[in-house]
């Protein structure tokens, strides 16, 4: 029987139930300039988890007008436009299980803004991502992730956020500021 991996493909432990990593601190500064700069003042956060995320933003003068949860019965998946609002984006941290984070994706696409999603950079080298790449328009890539806090270690994947935009046409731009 086949193990489903952690986080990411070359971890040895398991799963953690829903996909529950909280995201650090670390991984949201380098997407804060995008948002600020793009005129992004509030959002909705719809795979909330414990708030970390949107914490984070708000730290940062951001205002989270919609969270949710599926723990608590709000499935990111019906998220309405209603639900957001007024949110100048959808900024979350979605399960990495592929085929529920490409159900989100074209969810967001939907709903006429911006959507930032925390996605392995990987993700965008495979062939299951064509078909959503042309709806991406930018991609910050943030290196690699501190999951579980204390550990000395931080995760063996890199990260990035992508954008999604439901009438995009144009390339991705890539915006890498690890140097």
């Amino acid at each position: 029987m086949q193990r489903e991996a952690a986080i990411g493909k070359r971890s040895d432990f398991p799963r953690v139930k829903r996909d529950f990593y909280a995201t650090p601190l670390r991984a949201v500064e380098p997407l804060i300039p995008h948002l600020q700069g793009g005129g992004i003042r509030s959002f909705a956060e719809p795979c909330f988890g414990k708030g970390d995320l949107a914490g984070h933003l708000e730290s940062f003068g951001l205002r989270c007008v919609y969270y949710g949860d599926i723990a608590t019965g709000q499935d990111a998946r019906q998220l309405t436009r209603r639900d957001c609002n007024g949110a100048h984006a959808i900024v979350t941290n979605p399960p990495h299980t592929r085929a529920l984070m490409h159900e989100l994706i074209e969810h967001f696409l939907t709903l006429a803004r911006p959507a930032w999603l925390l996605i392995d950079l990987d993700w965008v080298a495979n062939l299951q991502a064509e078909p959503y790449l042309p709806k991406c328009s930018d991609v910050v890539i943030i290196g690699r992730v501190k999951w579980i806090e204390g550990s000395p270690h931080t995760g063996k994947e890199n990260y990035m956020w992508a954008r999604f935009v439901g009438n995009y046409k144009g390339p991705t731009k890539i915006h890498n500021h690890r140097r």
